[in-house]
């Protein structure tokens, strides 16, 4: 075994800082992780085994998106405990005009029971909550499914 024990944290950077902390916020509280930083240069959440902070940007990338097909972060996935985690999830981002929903929750072909909601935040930056019961790809013969789908 490699030792390696989960992702500590997410740090995504704002091209709108004050209108992604403002969302972020809202989700940080939602998912109950804990607000360790917020402050004019950067908002940290930390709880279920992660953490997920925002941060200002460089002066000259104030007000940009984020681009998927850049090179770079293609997108962040958060692991949910069950499916009605994710679907809580869906039901916080339900009817917010400040992200759009790229699918609502559906069962995915990427590993058995695999289960999401995918949305976009205020700065575009694709986001996923997803929930693979069980050993998911670790089980024995399992293999990745749905490789042609990328989107």
């Amino acid at each position: 075994m490699s030792g390696l024990n989960g992702v500590a944290h997410v740090i995504l950077t704002a091209g709108d800082f004050e209108r992604s902390t403002a969302f972020w916020r809202a989700m940080i509280a939602h998912l109950e992780l804990k607000v360790v930083l917020d402050s004019e240069h950067m908002l940290y959440g930390v709880g279920g085994r992660t953490a997920i902070g925002i941060r200002t940007g460089s002066p000259e990338n104030a007000g940009k998106r984020f681009d998927q097909g850049a090179p770079g972060l293609h997108h962040a996935c958060f692991r949910m405990r069950d499916r009605a985690a994710v679907d809580a999830v869906h039901g916080f981002l339900a009817g917010r005009d400040d992200i759009r929903i790229v699918h609502e929750p559906q069962e995915e072909p990427w590993a058995p029971g695999y289960y999401s909601v995918l949305f976009e935040d205020p700065d575009g930056i694709r986001i996923e909550f997803n929930h693979v019961p069980g050993v998911g790809l670790l089980a024995e013969g399992e293999q990745i499914g749905g490789a042609n789908a990328f989107d």
